[in-house]
């Protein structure tokens, strides 16, 4: 996925009220950014950081930049979970997902379930229909040898989406739970069981179910987010 706009740098002041950061540009404005992320953005928030923005293209939304990457250690990370359901999608189609190819079309945002929209659904008549609902992963708190962890937060609406998939299999389709690592400076991905142990269990029983789990890392860059190669799954 390459970025429609250059990204303009900058230094993290602050995040606050989940979705606002404040940014001091390189030539020393502080501007008020979007952040497109609910969660704690444990790891990957801290102030005085090299972020990166993108221009906002509406000449008329309030908030005139989004922010996109954040440097931690020698790795950029993705931040922005509006970004995920593209990026994998992107990366389907063009072959990168051993575990994913093989189907005739891909669709976003399908409604399923109860009052639900899957993240991508892989469909071929000559196969079951595939499931696919896809998580942002950006969470590391052990810099040194740590997995990178989800969630990060408390996910009721995550916990939600772990039964549907199973009930998509109990129905004869194929799901799969597929964990974005925005992020490259990591080998295994793990359930942050001490943050949000219903999840932890929902997965648990979701895979009992024959729900499947996939997880892959990206190479990050000011210009371009690409998914490069699958990580390592304990759980």
């Amino acid at each position: 996925m390459k970025f429609p706009d250059p990204l303009i740098c900058g230094r993290l002041i602050k995040r606050y009220k989940r979705f606002l950061t404040d940014v001091e540009l390189d030539d020393g404005t502080v501007v008020v950014a979007h952040c497109a992320n609910s969660g704690s953005m444990e790891s990957v928030k801290e102030p005085g950081s090299e972020v990166w923005l993108s221009p906002a293209r509406n000449p008329d939304r309030k908030l005139k930049f989004t922010w996109e990457l954040v440097r931690v250690g020698e790795t950029l990370v993705g931040i922005n979970t509006a970004l995920p359901n593209y990026i994998v999608s992107e990366a389907i189609e063009d072959g990168k997902i051993s575990e994913l190819n093989g189907y005739a079309s891909l669709r976003r945002e399908v409604k399923y379930g109860k009052n639900s929209r899957i993240d991508i659904l892989l469909e071929d008549d000559a196969k079951p229909k595939c499931y696919v609902e896809v998580k942002n992963s950006t969470m590391r708190r052990d810099l040194v040898s740590g997995p990178v962890e989800f969630p990060d937060a408390v996910t009721t609406r995550g916990a939600k989406h772990l039964v549907e998939l199973a009930d998509m299999v109990k129905e004869g389709h194929r799901s799969v739970m597929f964990y974005l690592v925005q992020r490259e400076d990591a080998d295994s991905f793990v359930v942050a069981d001490d943050i949000d142990p219903t999840y932890a269990k929902g997965l648990e029983a979701a895979m009992k179910a024959g729900v499947e789990v996939v997880c892959y890392a990206c190479r990050l860059t000011p210009k371009s987010i690409d998914v490069t190669h699958p990580v390592k799954v304990n759980i």
